[in-house]
């Protein structure tokens, strides 16, 4: 009963510091979703009632469980602290039919999503006299029950203590809404978490105005450039899903070099980052200053890329969250590439509507493996594409004609495509429309149009780093083109023009000049 006042009291203090005053609008997503929080962790609750309140969960699908505030834990300590307390809360109150023969699966499961807030563990570590479990597989780099809490906890239902390998997902390529799919025993399980309680407060107030007027601003794809061998994998589903968010008016600003995007680049209206493969974030991303526009969708592909989230600069996952990311996924231990997030999969999920939680789990090929899913289960980012244009404010304006534009370049061809861009780009003088229809030519790959197009962009944007970004493609597009020359003397013009940009180091080495502190940092 202390608990219930307690949770009681935070709620009703919670409630006034809520950024909108309105909850979202009730939905059976939310009515079965179960918000699991620490009570040895003196945030957790706090933020558990938060989350809820701003989604509308009822109060009984809120629990505390007594569970260590570490980020790694046993196996014993995962059966008993999260596991068994949370089988017998499930049975005793009625959300759940479970036979009395443990070997069976459970069934009729009212609950479908969980979030887990910032206090409960992330990953459990391998246990090799884990009692009644054995492993009969041929792999050896399989032989683990190490595992993310949240892709063991999905498998709650499941009810078996031979959990060593990963298990197949039944929901792996789904296009049915959960609610709607015969998976009793499996469950979606998300985790809101990061480096800090603010950072946490703000993948959920960012989840939730985006879902409310449509994500909004550019991709940043940064590819390998693998051709060949099984790490092309990830370079497909990056490729793909470029081509998914393009199709969808999306302007992809993708990087197929095998290094990542570099320091000083200017990555601004990042709304989607896809990139790959460095142990600890770097370029753009690691600098102080960066953000990510609220509502985000950030993944970096790297084994360990979420073997801790609360630390500001280890790994991917903890510092994309930390700089405004909404929702990310990531690895507590080495998952190997093939039983990853397909992300192709997931950004087609998630641009035809589905969940955060819904899109992740499609795209997962197994479970009670290392992969842990960090922010608002329920987040929609692209249910109200072009809500954002009703507010009249100019940069939703021309999101939303280039979205136009783009549809017809797709549906009708580029020549008309290309027209109705213009004359978009032209009425709205958008630096934003006119650099999406250079990405576009140069994609297809038309060099000369995406020149015009990048050098009506640079007039729009002025000398901002905007600006800055598309002169860059130009001498990229004249690097394609095996136009060095071009490349280096645009370079050289317009240095002093923004030399007040870190970015403005590119220049310099399109040059060939060395890099200098002159510079402001």
């Amino acid at each position: 009963m202390r608990r219930v006042l307690l949770l009681l009291m935070v709620l009703a203090a919670t409630a006034a510091h809520a950024q909108e005053s309105a909850p979202p609008a009730a939905t059976r997503e939310a009515a079965a979703t179960l918000v699991v929080y620490s009570n040895l962790d003196p945030d957790s609750a706090a933020l558990a009632a938060y989350y809820a309140k701003r989604r509308g969960i009822p109060l009984d699908h809120i629990v505390g469980l007594d569970c260590p505030a570490t980020e790694e834990i046993s196996r014993a300590t995962y059966d008993e602290t999260i596991a068994g307390p949370l089988r017998k809360i499930f049975t005793d109150r009625g959300w759940w039919h479970a036979p009395a023969d443990p070997s069976l699966v459970v069934s009729d499961n009212q609950i479908r999503f969980i979030a887990l807030i910032r206090g409960i563990p992330l990953k459990i570590a391998q246990d090799a006299n884990y009692a009644g479990d054995s492993y009969h597989g041929k792999q050896q780099a399989l032989n683990t029950n190490a595992a993310a809490v949240d892709s063991e906890l999905a498998t709650l239902g499941v009810r078996t203590r031979h959990i060593t390998g990963p298990l197949k997902n039944p929901y792996y390529q789904s296009f049915t809404q959960f609610m709607d799919a015969p998976l009793a025993p499996l469950m979606l399980v998300c985790r809101l978490d990061g480096p800090s309680v603010d950072t946490v407060k703000s993948m959920i107030d960012g989840a939730i105005s985006a879902e409310r007027t449509g994500l909004d601003g550019f991709a940043y794809i940064d590819m390998r450039g693998i051709t060949a061998g099984p790490m092309a994998l990830g370079d497909h589903w990056l490729a793909t899903a470029a081509d998914e968010l393009r199709r969808h008016g999306m302007p992809v600003i993708c990087d197929d070099s095998p290094n990542l995007i570099p320091t000083g680049y200017p990555m601004t209206h990042a709304a989607v980052y896809l990139g790959w493969y460095s142990s600890s974030v770097e370029g753009p991303m690691a600098q102080p200053d960066f953000r990510f526009v609220p509502g985000a969708v950030a993944v970096h592909i790297h084994s360990f890329s979420a073997s801790t989230l609360r630390d500001f600069h280890a790994g991917w996952a903890g510092p994309l969250v930390a700089h405004g990311a909404a929702v990310t996924l990531g690895n507590v231990y080495e998952p190997y590439l093939a039983l990853t997030p397909n992300l192709d999969i997931f950004v087609d999920r998630l641009r035809n509507g589905m969940t955060f939680a819904e899109s992740a789990y499609a795209s997962q090929p197994v479970l009670s493996w290392m992969t842990t899913f960090v922010g608002d289960p329920l987040y929609r980012p692209f249910q109200n594409t072009g809500a954002s244009a009703e507010s009249g404010e100019k940069p939703a304006i021309e999101y939303a004609a280039y979205r136009k534009g783009a549809h017809v370049w797709f549906e009708k061809g580029p020549v008309q495509g290309a027209a109705a861009l213009t004359a978009s780009a032209r009425e709205l003088h958008s630096g934003i429309v006119w650099e999406g229809l250079g990405l576009l030519q140069w994609n297809k790959p038309d060099y000369p149009a995406a020149i015009v197009s990048f050098q009506e962009a640079e007039k729009c944007y002025g000398t901002t780093e905007d600006g800055l970004r598309v002169v860059l493609h130009q001498t990229a597009v004249f690097a394609a083109e095996d136009r060095h020359d071009l490349a280096r003397a645009l370079a050289a013009r317009e240095l002093t023009r923004f030399s007040q940009f870190p970015g403005s180091a590119l220049l310099r080495a399109v040059i060939g000049l060395p890099a200098t502190s002159a510079s402001p940092p």
